[in-house]
Parts: structure tokens; C-alpha cells; sequence
């Protein structure tokens, strides 16, 4: 392959400490391919001939995401907030997605095949008032076809989560409930607008954890503003002493325009860790999983037990396909992948015309599993030259053999064969904290080498 192997955003830098020092910064949040845009006035009639083709096989991993698009109060680091929440208004979005789920479950792909994990984002989804929640959930369990172990996650804060909303959820049928705390410090809580003190927090926690019904899941996030290198290391004690059933140790990914950002460049909160601290961090709690024998699901996920599995956020970097539901929803549905419009007028209206909302639309190419087997590799911790080369082409695990020694001789991953012959490329610590940037190359190569091979082609017929 023609890979330039000096150019160090490729393969990094050269360093005694790659974990800190390989790359500048996190390339992005998420790893990803080239996608083909639809033109806007082709995207009904190819989403209705989409949805009324069954699934490809009965197997095939499927998922469904609902967007709930409220909060109360907009995080200074959030990118997600649409709007602020209001009785009236959630009132009016529920009765729409619950027209949108009859509509979209009566068609023949969804149908076709059970799914296996269902996930409530947002937003804020637990602004919702319990009997919401449980009518959403219901109807998604009635209308649906779901594997009898299907994975049904809400996701919100602790803040107003209320033992009643608990039961209410649990009664319409979610069996996993993902929370947002970010940091149980409470100064680090109140400088990125989250709400409750530590204590509050962790108390809460404490009480759905021992309800012993369904497997309660942290998200933590280092790198924020005066969260110092104690403090974190104390929140990763806190989810300990929390008894929560897993957790995920996310870094802060600075965005321009965002509120904290603004509240930096006025002096009204101190900067955000640089690339080095949050490696540190990232160290810090790998370490620490291990120490306490956190069960590790993939390069920033842990279980505290077998109850916790993370179906949804595994397969959603696979070539699963994820239906969406809900203002601001994406998914992907038949090689179709798709944003459903923000806009909360534009949604009612479309879903009261049986009209799919979506604004934007990109058809995924032929290749699409070449790049799903990067993510989940490079998110597993691990790439395996079989499973590369049965989706990429026998071959091309080895003919990208230079780039990964390059890899390898700044730190990032080793490669290893085993007696059988078969080869893996697994990431070093280094190259656990920088895994979308490795796996966003990596993407890059390939679908480089796709389009060559096509020009190529175009010409031999040419000539």
C-alpha cells in the first residue's frame, strides 16, 4: 500500500511517552468513513423503499435509538442541547414519537428480525415524567420485535430521578440505566452546570443500586475544568464506593463556540486539561481498574459484574443497524445512513404526515464493514488480521504491514502471531487513549486505497 509513513498525524511522533505525546489532540469524537450524499429530494422515496425491504438476514445485529431532546439545564461542554424543557412542549414530543413508533414498527424491515439493544438518549431523557417513560417503553416492547435478553438502556441524570420515575421505568421494561455524573466533585459538578452536590449524587446511586433490579451504569468524564489529578482519582473512588455495576472514563473533547469555551476566554472558569493531563488520567484509571478488578468491555468501558454487558454501545460500532427515533435521532436502516431533523416543528409535522424526518442522508458504501471492523477492533482494544482481511480482502492486514510497524516503533501497538499462524495488532496503553485517532487513520488509509483501485479500474477501461 502507498502509505506515506513520515507524515506524523498518520503515524504519530517519535517519543519516550507516546501515551501523552504521539498526537497533538484527539482527532475527533468518533471514527468514520466516507459516506455518499442523497439529494433532499430523493430521501422520501429512498427511505420508503428502504423500510420496505426486509432485514438481509435474521441474525444481523439491529438496534433501535430514541432521542428525547430536553434538558433543564445545557452542560458548558454539551454539543447535544436542542431544547429547554417545558411541560407543554415534552408533552406534545411524546405523543409524536409514540405516533412515530406505531408508524416506523408497522413496516416490513422492522418487522423482519428481532432487535437486540435499545437505547434512550439525549438529551435528557429522565425529564420525562415516569408514566412517559413507561408508556415510551411499552410501546416500544409491544410494537417491536426484541430478542427475549433485548438490552433496554435510559439514559439521564440523577438530578429528579425520583424512586417513582425508577419504578415506572422499570415497569415499562428498561432493564439498564446509564447516568451522567461526569465528576462527583461538586465544585467540578457546579463550574460545568451539572446539578447536586457529591454527596447528593452518591447517595442516590447508592439507593437504586440496592433496588437490585437492573444494572446501574456511570459515565465519567476527565479533563474538566479545576478537576485536578486528587480529585480525579476521588471520583474514580466514588464509583466504587457508589456500587454501580459499570462505568465509562471518558476525555473531554474541546469545541469552539461551546459555552465552556466562552466561559475560559472571559476568565470565569480556569482552561480545561491539555492533551498531556487527560493521558495522565486515562493512566490513572486504567490503573485503577485494574487494581479493583474492574472487568474491562473495551478501551473505556468497565463492568463491576456480569450484569453489566453494554450491548447498545458495542454493537453501535459495528455494522449493526440502529432505527431512529425522535427529533435529532440518527441511525442507519438498509445502507441508508441518516439524521432526522432537530427542528421540533418540522418533526411533529412530518410524523403527523407519516413523512420520515430527515434532513440529511448519505447511502454507505459497498466497503462500510471494512470500516465498522476498524472501530470495533481499535474500541476492543484489538484488530485481528482474519477479521480484516475477511471483510478488507485476503491480504490486507499484511499490506498494511509498514504502517502498523511504524505504529509499533512509536509506541502505539505491538504485533503479535500466535502457533496458528494468525496475527493481531493490539494497542499499548498509548494507543488505548489515542484509539480513534489510530482507527480514523487507519479508515482513512483504506478508503484511499479503495478509490485508487477504482481510478485504476476507471482508466485500464479507458484506455
Amino acid at each position: 500500500m502507498n502509505v506515506d509513513l513520515h507524515n506524523p498525524e498518520l503515524v504519530g511522533l517519535r517519543t519516550p511517552d507516546p501515551l501523552r505525546f504521539a498526537f497533538q489532540r484527539k482527532k475527533s469524537a468518533h471514527a468514520g468513513g466516507m459516506m455518499r450524499s442523497v439529494n433532499s429530494e430523493d430521501i422520501q422515496t429512498t427511505l420508503e423503499k428502504a423500510h420496505a425491504i426486509p432485514a438481509s438476514s435474521a441474525h444481523a445485529p439491529r438496534c433501535l435509538y430514541i432521542h428525547i431532546p430536553f434538558c433543564r439545564v445545557r452542560c458548558t461542554y454539551c454539543n447535544f442541547f436542542q431544547y429547554a424543557s417545558s411541560k407543554s412542549l415534552i408533552e406534545s414530543y411524546v405523543e409524536a414519537l409514540r405516533a412515530e413508533i406505531r408508524w416506523k414498527a408497522s413496516q416490513v424491515w422492522s418487522q423482519s428480525a428481532p432487535f437486540q439493544a435499545v437505547y434512550i438518549g439525549g438529551g435528557t431523557p429522565t425529564d420525562l415524567s415516569g408514566e412517559q417513560i413507561r408508556m415510551i417503553v411499552s410501546d416500544i416492547r409491544s410494537q417491536f420485535p426484541l430478542t427475549p435478553d433485548c438490552e433496554i438502556t435510559l439514559e439521564g441524570r440523577i438530578n429528579r430521578f425520583g424512586l417513582d420515575k425508577f419504578e415506572a421505568a422499570l415497569e415499562g421494561g428498561v432493564n439498564r440505566f446509564s447516568f451522567g455524573v461526569q465528576s462527583f466533585n461538586t465544585q467540578v459538578r457546579r463550574s460545568a452546570k451539572r446539578l447536586d452536590d457529591r454527596e447528593v449524587v452518591l447517595d442516590k446511586i447508592q439507593q437504586l443500586v440496592k433496588y437490585n433490579a437492573a444494572p446501574i451504569v456511570l459515565d465519567l468524564l476527565y479533563g474538566l475544568p479545576h478537576q485536578t489529578l486528587d480529585i480525579w482519582q476521588q471520583d474514580l473512588n466514588d464509583y466504587l464506593e457508589s456500587g454501580a455495576h459499570g462505568v465509562d472514563l471518558y476525555q473531554l473533547i474541546e469545541m469552539q463556540g461551546l459555552p465552556m469555551a466562552k466561559l475560559v476566554e472571559q476568565g470565569k472558569l480556569p482552561y480545561p486539561a491539555d492533551t498531556q493531563m487527560k493521558a495522565s488520567m486515562f493512566e490513572m484509571g486504567v490503573n485503577f481498574m485494574a487494581k479493583h478488578h474492574q472487568k474491562r468491555l473495551s478501551v473505556n468501558h468497565w463492568s463491576s459484574d456480569n450484569r453489566e454487558r453494554s450491548i447498545y454501545n458495542s454493537l453501535a460500532k459495528t455494522t449493526a443497524e440502529i432505527m431512529p427515533l425522535g427529533a435529532g435521532a440518527g441511525g442507519n436502516v438498509n445502507g441508508c445512513q441518516m439524521m432526522q431533523t432537530r427542528d421540533m416543528d418540522t418533526y411533529i409535522s412530518a410524523i403527523n404526515e407519516m413523512h420520515y424526518p430527515v434532513t440529511m442522508m448519505t447511502l454507505a458504501p459497498a466497503n462500510r464493514g471494512v470500516s465498522a471492523e476498524v472501530k470495533s477492533g481499535f474500541d476492543a482494544g484489538v484488530l485481528a488480521q482474519h477479521k480484516l482481511d475477511s471483510v478488507a480482502g485476503q491480504g490486507s492486514f499484511e499490506a498494511l504491514s509498514p504502517l502498523f510497524e511504524a505504529w509499533q516503533e512509536n509506541g502505539l501497538v505491538y504485533l503479535e502471531k500466535n502457533e496458528n499462524g494468525r496475527s493481531y495488532l493490539t494497542l499499548t496503553l498509548a494507543g488505548q487513549f489515542w484509539a480513534v485517532t489510530l482507527a480514523q487513520n487507519l479508515i482513512e488509509v483504506l478508503q484511499n486505497q479503495t478509490a485508487q483501485k477504482v481510478q485504476r479500474k476507471a482508466a485500464n477501461v479507458a484506455a
